[in-house]
């Protein structure tokens, strides 16, 4: 079978394989807006509108760290959840919120939710290697990756959480939103 015949049955083939993808064309023109469900209010989960589940875990210090009650000090606004891997791409994000966010929204809590390292010993390695101690971000260590779990987290995920415990942002890091999301805290 020459070259050109080939091109020939590769070309007949493609809309074979196309119409396998069913729904497909969403994908190519998609509509910008939100088709996730809408969350029930006053129920707990991960989604925006919804309780936000609460957890308590060691920071890389060893000292426990419990949602609700970080919620529950008088100086705490909100609190955001960055799920970090110690990569690079966690390390341009992190640091932009060092310099963007954390130093004009003094009263929200910043954790950097290291799901990686296992233990709490190696969660306080990766911050110092990482140059984030002293940063703004507290380091919690998600050892057994319950709270990655909790909020459907993977790398990049960012949560904010209000004062009331209400999820206002869990999606993928993105500095405008976030900013966004932190200015309408209550």
């Amino acid at each position: 079978m020459g070259s050109a015949n080939i091109r020939r049955l590769f070309l007949l083939l493609i809309p074979i394989f196309l119409a396998g993808c069913g729904g497909m064309t969403d994908d190519l023109n998609p509509s910008n807006s939100d088709k996730q469900a809408a969350a029930q209010a006053g129920t707990v989960g991960p989604s925006v509108g919804q309780n936000a589940p609460d957890f308590t875990l060691s920071d890389s210090l060893g000292t426990d760290v419990t949602l609700s009650s970080v919620l529950a000090g008088t100086a705490v606004n909100g609190v955001v959840l960055y799920f970090t891997m110690w990569c690079p791409t966690c390390d341009i994000h992190m640091s932009n919120m060092r310099s963007s966010q954390i130093p004009i929204f003094p009263n929200v809590r910043f954790y950097a939710v290291d799901y990686v390292s296992g233990a709490v010993a190696d969660a306080r390695n990766s911050e110092l290697s990482n140059g984030y101690e002293g940063s703004g971000f507290i380091v919690l260590a998600d050892t057994v990756q319950t709270v990655l779990n909790l909020y459907h987290g993977a790398m990049g995920t960012t949560v904010v959480i209000d004062k009331t415990g209400i999820i206002r942002m869990n999606e993928d890091y993105k500095d405008d939103r976030l900013t966004a999301a932190l200015t309408s805290l209550p």
